[in-house]
């Protein structure tokens, strides 16, 4: 009777600890902070030195929780990755995947050494371990609080995220398995690598094309779909595992597949994987901070900041800077991809890897490894939002995704069933006209059901369901989410005019860039496509005098193009930071000049 009061106990004191992991969530929308540390500070103070009083020192199942909730996160992340956007960034965040982790990872080996005193295989292991940008921050901090960047920077930091585990786990099994007592590699290790990343890069896009098919040819109940699914990333990762290969590359590359091939079911297994990550992150964060021991983590205090500091102003930003020079990115792009650059589960999660293996050092790379943690967490997750509009990445208003609601139509998969409420600051009562491409179904207004005849003028409080393509959904969030004062600053962000695509260069410039002369066969559109080969909203190209901004783009062409008559010039927006810095700048004159000047298209 006492063994089953004492399990109940522990299953009643788990289920608090969940719920109030999403509390929790209220205070960091109310105040700003980063969720993910709050879930660590949850798991510290119910720990070994906290109230709680917790011993729990089982790195096992850390290892084994934290590994399925990385693998869930992942898969989820994949399947809220266009594939277009996937295409567009990945030679620069496959950079930052590999040669980036290499650069940071030697930045920290270096300060690791000087701080701690150990040698260089050993301090080489400690930046392997925090040299990887963590997808579940990552993911969180992008898509939190409605936050909106310029799609070729998120997208970038979004695919880093989610590709770069794999080199840094290799690197760290690696060196664990040469440096333990008695270890070796049986083969060289670029080989070790190719094949990791082949096989699981192979699996993974076969493992995608299984769970598509499957869920295309099968009528699972609709409770169990989601369930499969998710049961199936699992799968995927294991067996890749098994056959030595990436099992994180996998499921990313597994959840990519789904949602980008014509698959039904997918708006309930992005419902279900979206609830499945809040909980394998708040279950991971927390299992996380109750392996931390405060009382241990002072003794490495001051190295460990040390290192923190050096991770976060010196290895990441040089790593960033090298990695991006060969892409259309701006410096202040740059500094921004530098800044959030956060580390989190995944630095934790590789740092059990040599406590399980029995290292003398096991321990210490653990607590650095946490401590850098909760700094990248706190100095960087806190400041997210406002470094973003700071450097000019923001986007004007605010994605509200939660606003949309999402239905699978049975053998159906190129038109799907999406409802909005109408709220009373909605776009679309005030520009009630939607697209060619959608097609009003119902609106549900109080008990009643309406059909398109029937509706007359949609009211505030009625839910207007309509059919469109997946891929354009997200036009309809900006009609009935975005409000009047979202829709005038994008209107000063994006430019006083807008033209078609199609329009001709030259027409533009006839009228409003008169010191240019742009081919006579070139369309807006085109000169997009000249110049970054796959343009998403926000891209700008220089028109003589005027900018050009990407301001909606469908099926990989700009379609709607904003007219920025008087660009800001970069030397006076370098002035405007440098004055909410408080900082002179009398020797960046010169280069001011060239931030932010983006170059001609061919």
């Amino acid at each position: 009777m006492e063994q089953i009061d004492a399990n109940t106990l522990g299953l009643l004191f788990a289920a608090v600890l969940v719920v109030a992991g999403v509390l929790s969530s209220l205070i960091a929308t109310r105040f700003g902070a980063p969720l993910l540390f709050l879930f660590l500070l949850l798991g510290m103070l119910v720990g070994e030195d906290g109230p709680g009083g917790i011993k729990f020192d089982d790195f096992s199942t850390a290892n084994l929780v934290g590994t399925a909730a990385l693998a869930i996160i992942l898969f989820d992340g994949g399947l809220r990755t266009k594939a277009r956007a996937f295409r567009s960034v990945l030679a620069p965040a496959g950079l930052l995947a590999t040669a980036g982790v290499l650069i940071t990872a030697l930045g920290v080996a270096l300060a690791a050494m000087l701080l701690l005193g150990l040698s260089f295989a050993h301090a080489f292991l400690l930046g392997a371990i925090v040299a990887s940008t963590d997808a579940a921050a990552v993911f969180f901090l992008m898509r939190s609080g409605g936050l909106r960047l310029r799609r070729r920077v998120n997208d970038t930091l979004e695919v880093e995220s989610a590709t770069n585990d794999p080199l840094a786990v290799f690197l760290v099994i690696a060196l664990v398995t040469v440096l333990k007592p008695g270890g070796e590699l049986g083969q060289s290790l670029w080989i070790i690598f190719i094949e990791q990343a082949f096989i699981g890069a192979a699996v993974g896009i076969a493992g995608g094309l299984l769970l598509s098919l499957a869920l295309n040819r099968f009528t699972l109940p609709q409770g169990l779909t989601p369930i499969f699914v998710a049961g199936g990333a699992l799968a995927i990762y294991s067996a890749t595992y098994l056959m030595h290969g990436s099992g994180f590359l996998a499921v990313y590359l597994a959840g990519l597949v789904v949602a980008n091939r014509p698959t039904r079911a997918v708006a309930g297994v992005t419902t279900f994987t979206d609830a499945a990550t809040w909980l394998a992150q708040i279950v991971m964060f927390v299992l996380l901070g109750l392996l931390a021991t405060p009382h241990r983590l002072l003794d490495v205090l001051w190295p460990a900041l040390g290192i923190a500091l050096v991770l976060i102003f010196i290895a990441r930003p040089i790593a960033v800077v090298a990695c991006l020079l060969p892409f259309r990115f701006s410096w202040l792009d740059k500094a921004f991809v530098s800044w959030v650059g956060l580390r989190g589960a995944v630095a934790i999660f590789l740092a059990t890897i040599p406590v399980l293996a029995e290292m003398p050092n096991g321990l210490l790379f653990f607590d650095v490894a946490f401590f850098v943690v909760l700094v990248s967490l706190v100095l960087q997750g806190w400041t997210v939002r406002p470094v973003a509009k700071l450097l000019g990445v923001a986007l004007p208003g605010a994605d509200h995704p939660e606003s949309r609601m999402e239905l699978d139509l049975p053998g159906q998969m190129e038109q799907e069933l999406v409802g909005y409420p109408v709220r009373p600051d909605s776009v679309y009562l005030r520009h009630p006209r939607l697209p060619v491409w959608a097609k009003l179904v119902m609106v549900v207004r109080g008990e009643a059901i309406l059909m398109p005849d029937q509706v007359g003028e949609v009211a505030v409080g009625d839910y207007v369901y309509l059919l469109a393509p997946p891929r354009r959904v997200q036009g309809l969030d900006r009609l009935f989410s975005e409000t009047d004062v979202e829709r005038s600053e994008n209107e000063v962000y994006f430019g006083e005019f807008v033209v078609p695509g199609a329009t001709p260069l030259f027409e533009i410039a006839l009228l409003y860039a008169t010191d240019a002369d742009p081919p006579h066969d070139m369309t807006a559109a085109d000169a997009f496509i000249a110049a970054f080969g796959t343009p998403v909203v926000g891209d700008t190209i220089p028109l003589g005098a005027i900018e050009l901004v990407a301001r909606t783009v469908e099926d990989e062409r700009v379609v709607e193009v904003g007219l920025r008559l008087q660009p800001e010039p970069p030397a006076d927006k370098l002035k405007r930071l440098a004055r909410r810095f408080r900082v002179r700048l009398p020797s960046l004159k010169r280069k001011a000049a060239m931030v932010d000047a983006p170059r001609p298209p061919p």
